[in-house]
């Protein structure tokens, strides 16, 4: 049985029928919430039943507590009751997490026959009341009255694999991939360096991971514009290498990957600087150069290098400049030019790049600003989330697109998220590690949303083997 993790498990079965047995063996004592243990808390024991309406009330409580904090939660009652069941289930609702049932399958006299040996029986009546509310039960559930993301059957001894949300629905995604398949590119982002023997090690476990991800077939490497970790990643003290120097490196040891950084801030540097740069990467690596760009969002990095940030609204007339001069720069002739915040007497930039013309690749999906510069300048868009959301934001894009009077086929739609293999011994060790089917069938999922290429931030411990691991799942996608 595949249960998506987090989820409300809700356990539907009478007396006798192994709920509590069974949720005991595939999920933590805390992740239960048995209405019996809850009468013995408010009542005089278990089997209290004038207890029972203040044992729900509490259950309800933590519940909801547990599930808006994502943790998985199973509700040991008997489930025939629908207006207790209901109330559960908008539990899970409203904090974005589905209900699964799972209907205990044990036959009327094995449950019986359980009951009469424990030391409290139910009565005779109980029980059979309960059975006839079973047959009722399952029959609206088969009927879809239910509410449930899914209805599952079990016996005692049915295993419980728990598989991170993402994840869930991969299998038929990941056929569907193997069926009919779709093309999609995929890229490695490297924002993390804390590698063993760094920094006296750092550059070679570099080139060894960039020579590996063309190996492997990545299309792209990219690096982080940043001059210290950032807090969803690391630690402020740990090691980050400055991106224009780490990509000029990069060029040097690698012969076919698309490099450029993901995404350079616009605060950081002049911005007819960044032109010069992107320009030098171009001819030093062949002609395999592309430009991220971001409006900047890190106030304590702009603190500890002493430089300016500006409001929201100045930092997106910046990244409008930028956009707008970056290809005079890269161009034709010397023209002037004049933006919001920056001009230059004449776009001096020489060599040219080998391309014709820079890919330009803006990150972010805000909504009303970022993808309408997007539409309206840039040749790629960097976006986050999950499929669903994913798709909501290509269809703002292209509405934004034909505002514009632009083709939506002209932006390249790509998406930057963590991932990785799992581990040879099967281990799970977050929420972003999933077998190669799995990860098939997540990307599979991305590109029918919309996405084209997959910036993949790998889980990188300074040795090509996880780089090696993802090959499969390009392969699958060429």
């Amino acid at each position: 049985m595949r249960l998506p993790d987090p989820c409300l498990v809700v356990l539907v079965g009478p007396a006798g029928s192994g709920k509590t047995t069974w949720a005991r063996r595939w999920f933590a004592p805390t992740a239960i919430v048995g209405t019996d243990d809850l009468r013995a808390v408010v009542g005089h024991g278990p089997h209290d039943m004038r207890a029972t309406p203040d044992a729900l009330a509490v259950a309800e409580l933590v519940t909801d507590r547990r599930l808006r904090r994502g943790l998985t939660t199973v509700i040991d009652s008997t489930g025939l009751d629908r207006r207790v069941v209901a109330r559960f289930q908008r539990l899970a609702e409203g904090a974005g997490v589905p209900s699964h049932a799972v209907v205990m399958t044990t036959d009327e006299r094995t449950c019986r026959a359980r009951n009469r040996q424990r030391p409290e029986a139910v009565a005779a009546s109980v029980l059979s009341a309960q059975l006839r509310s079973m047959a009722t039960t399952v029959a609206a559930l088969d009927g879809g009255q239910h509410g449930f993301a899914a209805v599952h059957r079990t016996g005692d001894d049915e295993p419980v694999h728990l598989v991170p949300a993402r994840f869930h629905p991969t299998p038929e995604a990941a056929r569907r991939q193997k069926d009919e398949p779709m093309t999609m590119r995929f890229g490695l982002q490297i924002g993390r360096f804390t590698w063993p023997g760094a920094p006296a090690e750092t550059a070679s476990r570099l080139r060894d991971i960039a020579v590996s991800a063309e190996e492997a077939g990545f299309a792209s490497l990219s690096v982080m514009d940043h001059m210290v970790q950032i807090p969803q990643v690391g630690r402020e003290w740990e090691d980050m290498l400055e991106s224009t120097a780490t990509l000029g490196y990069l060029a040097a040891g690698t012969s076919r990957l698309r490099l450029g950084a993901l995404v350079t801030a616009i605060t950081y540097r002049n911005i007819a600087h960044v032109a010069k740069i992107v320009a030098t990467l171009d001819v030093l690596s062949g002609g395999r150069a592309f430009c991220g760009l971001g409006a900047a969002w890190f106030r304590r990095e702009h603190e500890l290098y002493g430089w300016a940030f500006p409001p929201t609204a100045t930092r997106y007339e910046l990244l409008e400049d930028a956009l707008r001069l970056l290809p005079l720069m890269w161009g034709p002739g010397t023209p002037p030019f004049e933006g919001h915040h920056v001009s230059v007497p004449a776009a001096t930039c020489y060599p040219r790049p080998l391309q014709e013309h820079v890919p330009i690749l803006v990150g972010g999906s805000g909504e009303r600003r970022t993808l309408r510069l997007v539409a309206e300048h840039a040749d790629a868009c960097n976006m986050f989330g999950e499929p669903d959301v994913v798709a909501h934001k290509i269809d703002v894009l292209r509405t934004h697109c034909r505002d514009v009077g632009r083709d939506p086929s002209a932006v390249t739609v790509t998406h930057l998220a963590e991932a990785a293999v799992m581990a040879p011994d099967g281990e799970r060790y977050d929420a972003a590690v999933g077998t190669v089917e799995e990860q098939i069938g997540r990307y599979r999922l991305l590109a029918e949303a919309g996405v084209e290429e997959a910036i993949v931030a790998l889980h990188l411990d300074g040795t090509p083997a996880q780089v090696a691991a993802f090959a499969p799942v390009i392969a699958a996608f060429a």
